[in-house]
């Protein structure tokens, strides 16, 4: 198992924190000591082939896994940076919950330079997907998460794309989201979609 000190060791990353639509989405991963899965990277760096073969083997071989979700309700309320927090403390949680081990026996590794408020001994680490593979694990999961969801949505919101661009605001969605307006799953905090939220309100103002 992987350890420090005697401490299970947890990486959390997540995926999804510029897109104009959609939850934030953690991933969180216990490996194994030695990791016996090989060619584990940043989730960016990764074709969408290779992803999907890593996240069947992190799924089948980690001793612990977990997915969670900040919702687009949570992120418009609490702002997408407390939303990703929230929703990697969620997945680390589950993983906690799935090792059954005592608080004092994890350190959890965080892609990134903020932590979540969890009584967890953590430690952020700056491009942490790139360096530790349990974070690795865990961005390939929550990625590969995201990505499934964004072709499912495409199905229910054909207009705009999402099974391309995944959500981030590029020239085809924000040209979509000027045509179509705003969908359900969009989040209403973020300035692209509030401006066309605000320019539909404008039209009807008497």
């Amino acid at each position: 198992m992987a350890r420090e000190e005697s401490r299970w060791i947890i990486g959390v990353d997540e995926a999804g924190r510029g897109p104009l639509c959609g939850p934030v989405v953690a991933g969180a991963a216990a490996l194994a000591d030695p990791n016996p899965i090989e060619g584990l990277a940043c989730s960016k760096t990764l074709s969408p082939k290779r992803r999907e073969a890593l996240y069947s083997q992190i799924t089948a071989q980690a001793p612990a896994w977990a997915l969670a979700e900040g919702t687009v309700e949570e992120i418009d309320r609490l702002n997408i940076l407390q939303a990703s927090l929230l929703a990697m403390h969620r997945a680390v949680d589950q993983v906690v919950a799935q090792l059954q081990l005592p608080i004092d026996r994890v350190l959890v590794l965080v892609d990134g330079n903020r932590l979540p408020k969890w009584p967890y001994r953590s430690v952020a680490v700056v491009k942490g997907d790139e360096k530790v593979p349990a974070i690795s694990a865990g961005s390939i999961l929550a990625k590969v998460s995201r990505d499934r969801w964004c072709e499912a949505q495409a199905r229910l919101y054909p207009n705009y794309g999402l099974d391309v661009h995944m959500g981030y605001p590029t020239p085809m969605h924000l040209e979509r989201l000027k045509i179509h307006g705003a969908s359900p799953i969009h989040r209403r905090s973020f300035g692209p979609v509030r401006a066309v939220l605000n320019a539909v309100a404008g039209e009807h103002r008497p």
